[in-house]
């Protein structure tokens, strides 16, 4: 009764009062705070994993002793316009710099260490290494490029980060002290003190994302320098917008931090919600795209499509465990026809939360098993990062909150209790610092 009541509520509710009911709910606060983190958690390690893996091979694949060398990669990137910094110089050091600030953006972003600069810079050292040999990847490169230009526009610090961290100390620590001014009124001690108390925990006395803001300034003046050099004009044009809008911010958390603030947080909530669509819709293309592509193969069509690179050795790291599943006339048949199936499914079961549950389980199974069978555990990493945006936030929860005791377990201390998340806008305390 209550259930048909509540709909017949709804059904009556004037149109723009559901307008306007929508339109508070992606400009009041950023959605999904735990999905985006663990998308920012996944592509991070998974950049960080390949430049580490690859190493001792650095120079060959991205630097100056490889067979795409520089001046094919200047002749191409004039045709097509890609962005890329190591088109600045052709020197060694010069390289070497980039690959390692491009290694420690992604460390940093993992953990989520002023994720607004990072982010910006984790997105230069991706589309500068990859721009720079085009021809270099398995297919993950290409999910890892779009996804470092979408997570500038998220909020992906909201949660399982050290700013999250910092910004529920600095919110503890201002608490204590308004408990502390407000006991201290009552007993008739002070005079009230309102503008001292507070003064150490609003983060004015951090220097290190003015620092960075500072820095990154620096760094976007050589990138307009050298702009008929570093591709398309649009991501230089994005890189300044980005670096006014957070000295704006800044400026509004100061001198203007009523309307002025709300309406920049409004915006933000808007990029990030934007953003974060964006990469479903982009994930639904990818299946649904391979999906239809492969059903028009013949050997897809026949089932035997998974029995060619079973038996390929440049994709058979493991030949005794392949040649096992390749023998498996029926393995072979169930798991082409099951892989059509999950991929085609997929898009068109995302309002029905259990079986979208269950193919999205079967799609990072198969991505693991890509991993295992075929050799390409990046291209799988990238791909269950992808897909780890569609995961429900009771379940990364339940995870967070397991992580954090195995931590702790690990590391021989007692848990002193979940620290409390952001409120409002999820990073209450992230515009009070230039960058991060």
């Amino acid at each position: 009764m209550s259930a048909s009541t509540a709909t017949r509520a709804r059904t009556r509710e004037p149109f723009d009062r559901r307008i306007a009911r929508a339109v508070q709910a992606v400009t009041g606060r950023a959605l999904g705070p735990h999905q985006t983190a663990i998308v920012r958690i996944g592509f991070a390690l998974t950049w960080l994993v390949f430049l580490l893996r690859e190493l001792p091979h650095r120079h060959e694949m991205y630097g100056p002793d490889g067979p795409w060398s520089w001046e094919l990669a200047s002749r191409l990137i004039a045709d097509n316009r890609a962005f890329s910094v190591l088109m600045w110089s052709d020197g060694r050091v010069w390289f070497e710099l980039v690959y390692g600030l491009a290694v420690l953006s992604a460390a940093l972003l993992l953990v989520g260490w002023h994720t607004r600069a990072v982010s910006v810079v984790f997105m230069v050292g991706v589309l500068s290494l990859q721009n720079r040999s085009v021809f270099l990847g398995d297919g993950g490169d290409n999910v890892l490029h779009l996804a470092a230009l979408y997570l500038v526009l998220t909020r992906c610090g909201q949660v399982w980060s050290l700013d999250a961290r910092r910004a529920a100390r600095e919110a503890a620590r201002d608490a204590a002290r308004e408990a502390a001014r407000r006991a201290a009124l009552e007993a008739g001690k002070t005079d009230g003190g309102s503008g001292a108390v507070g003064a150490d925990g609003d983060g004015r006395r951090d220097v290190v994302g003015p620092l960075l803001w500072i820095v990154l300034g620096g760094f976007l003046l050589a990138t307009t320098w050298f702009s008929d050099v570093t591709g398309e004009w649009w991501l230089p044009v994005l890189l300044w917008v980005l670096w006014l809008g957070h000295g704006l911010w800044w400026l509004a958390c100061r001198l203007a931090p009523g309307e002025p603030r709300t309406l920049l947080d409004v915006l933000a909530n808007l990029a990030h919600n934007a953003a974060l669509f964006v990469i479903m819709v982009e994930v639904c293309l990818i299946y649904a795209t391979a999906g239809w592509y492969k059903i028009q193969g013949s050997r897809w069509q026949d089932g035997t499509a998974l029995y060619y690179p079973l038996h390929l050795d440049y994709f058979s790291p493991w030949p005794l465990l392949s040649e096992l599943l390749g023998s498996s006339g029926i393995m072979v048949l169930l798991l082409t026809y099951g892989t059509v199936i999950v991929q085609i499914a997929f898009p068109f079961t995302l309002f029905h939360r259990k079986v979208k549950n269950v193919l999205l389980v079967a799609m990072m199974l198969e991505h693991a098993g890509i991993a295992v069978l075929l050799g390409l555990p990046v291209f799988s990493l990238a791909m269950i990062s992808a897909d780890a945006v569609f995961l429900s936030t009771a379940f990364l929860v339940a995870l967070g909150a397991r992580s954090a005791r195995g931590r702790d377990r690990l590391l021989g201390r007692r848990s002193a209790g979940p620290l409390p998340e952001q409120r409002r806008t999820g990073e209450e305390h992230g515009p009070r610092t230039l960058v991060g």
